[in-house]
């Protein structure tokens, strides 16, 4: 990852990869601290992982139990993929 900052004992790389289980809550208590830490240091971090956490959670308000448009998916993971490469 370009100019990946390492802050709370975690690297922005295994921030992103741990995000999904921050947003779910999975997290052992001192994974969560880890990942707290980081993004309370980290600005690009904290920007991400809001907007991420604000589109799964808006996601799972409005969820419907038919599948999504796949265009709207890839749209979705297109968008997300840039907020992570800038």
């Amino acid at each position: 990852m370009k100019d990946e900052r390492s802050i709370g004992g975690l690297a922005c790389s295994e921030v992103l990869a741990r995000l999904d289980s921050f947003v779910d809550g999975t997290l052992t208590a001192d994974e969560r601290e880890h990942m707290t830490a980081h993004v309370a240091g980290c600005d690009r971090c904290e920007r991400f992982g809001g907007t991420y956490a604000a589109v799964v959670q808006r996601i799972r308000a409005t969820a419907r139990s038919e599948p999504p448009d796949p265009a709207v998916l890839e749209r979705l993971t297109n968008q997300l993929a840039n907020l992570g490469s800038a």
